[in-house]
């Protein structure tokens, strides 16, 4: 986590939502709910103890899945007061929310990183480093993707927000290495290319299968084709 910005997704204020399935009949006032938010924090000493209770929240989170996990034991992973715990996220829907959101800003910080260079990449090179963002965050994805999935009838849970930004951040690669292209093919490709991220980062996740290094392999020379074809 680095130590200029807080990676969490805070609001300065909690947010007031309006719970219209709340309200008895359509003439009673719509009851007001407050969401708990994390807090951001201001010293380096509290990001580093924040970064402690997320890794400590994945770790838990990863080893027991979201409905057993409790903050007690993910306090007592990072060595912390269960009050320092709360002190930053008040339940562990917030601290999902957060593990979910580090996932995004590494993944779209390392796509910035490509965008940067894209422009001295050929297509072999641009499909190689694209495809590797996912494979490195692999067990990262995976625990994000598993706090979506338990929590997927929550109100809040939106995991096509991510999808739209890791897409969008996709088409910026594109752009800044194809000028050219036109806006229109630049936002299907991006579709196309996400896909074959998610589904090589899938491919590496499956632990044995018969064929797997020339499955892989297969894949990789697919998508290198697809992008030497621009």
């Amino acid at each position: 986590m680095s130590s200029q910005k807080s990676s969490l997704p805070i609001a300065p204020t909690a947010p007031e939502v309006t719970d219209v399935s709340a309200a008895p009949a359509a003439s009673a006032p719509a009851k007001v709910v407050a969401v708990a938010v994390a807090k951001e924090p201001k010293r380096q000493r509290g990001i580093a103890r924040v970064a402690r209770l997320l890794d400590a929240g994945a770790s838990v989170f990863a080893e027991q899945g979201y409905k057993a996990a409790t903050m007690t034991e993910i306090a007592a992973r990072a060595g912390a007061p269960i009050g320092s715990l709360y002190q930053f996220f008040p339940n562990k829907d917030v601290l999902a929310d957060a593990l979910v959101a580090r996932y995004g800003e590494h993944v779209t910080a390392a796509l910035d990183k490509i965008r940067d260079e894209a422009a001295e990449l050929d297509g072999g090179d641009l499909a190689d480093r694209l495809l590797d963002v996912m494979v490195v965050h692999a067990s990262e994805r995976s625990l994000a993707l598993s706090l979506l999935d338990a929590r997927w009838e929550q109100p809040g849970v939106r995991p096509g927000v991510l999808r739209e930004s890791l897409r969008r951040h996709i088409a910026e690669c594109l752009a800044a290495w194809r000028p050219a292209l036109a806006d229109d093919e630049r936002q299907a490709m991006a579709v196309v290319l996400l896909q074959a991220m998610k589904s090589l980062a899938q491919l590496h996740e499956e632990k044995r299968y018969p064929g797997k290094a020339e499955a892989l392999a297969q894949w990789r020379g697919w998508v290198r084709r697809y992008l030497q074809d621009f």
